[in-house]
């Protein structure tokens, strides 16, 4: 394991906000990071894993504790049980869209439209990260981790890992501790294997998004090409000419709501129906079993609706900033807070707590922070 002198985490994360931590490492392989972690978590002291530092929010204050850096890279692409799968073996460090512009590259299908998401590949499943109708939760098989209170190392599949919408068992959302404390060392995903041919696209989401037609057939890099266009017109892809990209992606979370509350919204509120599980477990005893099964009770499934709409409808436009602050809605997104020069995470959470009271005032939602974050409070 190597220790590096302390830097300000302003310098290591998108944000670019936060101060330096205590002592910092950088592990450039599976043991040298497997070492650190245990000797970090055998002294007891506060700690985080950093990747690409595109989805912490840091505070301004010196962190007092120690930050390992996942710098490890590397992909091993394996046969898939399935006919016409690839499978796909990343280290944690390798860089997100280093990984998609590789599966396009090769012909595999299935996360190209999360083309341009800033970031490390161990940092995917913890958020579940996705983009236009695509989600990793629908192409990941399993993570190597190592889990916090044992040491241990082991291969989790997929179904364990609690993947949600912008969520997992792993994820440090706001004001809660992850439900099992451990870092990925690597992931395994099974992507389709469609050549470089043109093809019909599903899911509307992506469809819409890129002006096609139900019919209309795209190769993958076509795809790839014009999501990172979409992506770039937007401000969502890392460009350091560009301070609307100085920010952590989306900050709030589209909100999932029932649907009767998604009924008291504007119907011009953008909204996707969340799938219901369609398949739930009925138990009855054989002692009672009098041959008549109930039908299942009709259940309405949850509305995912956007958060960018909600802030813009409620008075908060691209580019607001508060006076005298350096920090400023992206003038292409209403959902990237950005620091537009030296923006302290101070003035930058003045900015959140601002946006969060006037949606809350207007529409009775109050939205959640997407990032992590780390000695900083909203």
């Amino acid at each position: 394991m190597t220790e590096v002198a302390p830097v300000a985490l302003s310098r290591l994360t998108t944000l670019r906000t936060g101060g330096a931590p205590e002592r910092l490492f950088e592990a450039t392989t599976t043991a040298e990071l497997i070492a650190t972690l245990r000797d970090v978590w055998s002294s007891g002291d506060p700690w985080f894993v950093l990747g690409g530092g595109s989805n912490l929010f840091v505070g301004d204050e010196p962190f007092d504790g120690t930050v390992v850096r996942i710098l490890t890279e590397g992909i091993e692409r394996m046969p898939s049980p399935r006919p016409g799968f690839a499978r796909l073996k990343v280290e944690a460090g390798h860089d997100w869209d280093a990984l998609v512009a590789y599966s396009v590259a090769e012909g595999l299908a299935g996360i190209e439209a999360m083309s341009g998401i800033p970031g490390t590949v161990g940092a995917a499943p913890v958020q579940n990260v996705g983009a236009y109708g695509q989600e990793i939760v629908q192409t990941l098989v399993e993570v190597d981790l190592i889990d916090e209170a044992t040491g241990e190392v082991s291969t989790v599949p997929a179904a364990e890992l609690g993947l949600g919408f912008r969520t997992s068992a792993l994820k440090h959302h706001y004001g809660s501790v992850p439900a099992r404390r451990a870092v990925i060392l690597s992931v395994t995903l099974e992507l389709a294997e469609v050549g470089h041919e043109q093809r019909t696209i599903a899911g509307d989401q992506l469809r819409s998004a890129l002006g096609l037609g139900v019919d209309d057939t795209v190769s993958v890099a076509w795809v790839r090409e014009h999501v990172l266009a979409t992506r770039a017109r937007k401000g969502m892809v890392l460009d350091a000419d560009d301070p609307d990209t100085y920010s952590a992606g989306s900050f709030f979370q589209n909100a999932v709501v029932s649907a009767s509350f998604a009924r008291t919204l504007p119907a011009a509120c953008p909204r996707w129906p969340v799938a219901p599980d369609l398949d739930p477990i009925l138990v009855i005893p054989l002692s009672a079993f009098d041959g008549y099964v109930p039908p299942p009770a009709a259940v309405e499934s949850d509305v995912k609706v956007s958060a960018a709409w909600l802030i813009e409808h409620a008075g908060v436009s691209k580019g607001f900033k508060l006076p005298r602050s350096r920090a400023a809605l992206s003038s292409k997104h209403a959902l990237a807070l950005t620091n537009r020069g030296e923006a302290t995470a101070a003035e930058l959470a003045q900015l959140a707590r601002y946006i969060q009271g006037r949606v809350q005032a207007e529409f009775g939602l109050v939205l959640q922070p997407e990032p992590v974050l780390v000695n900083v409070e909203l």
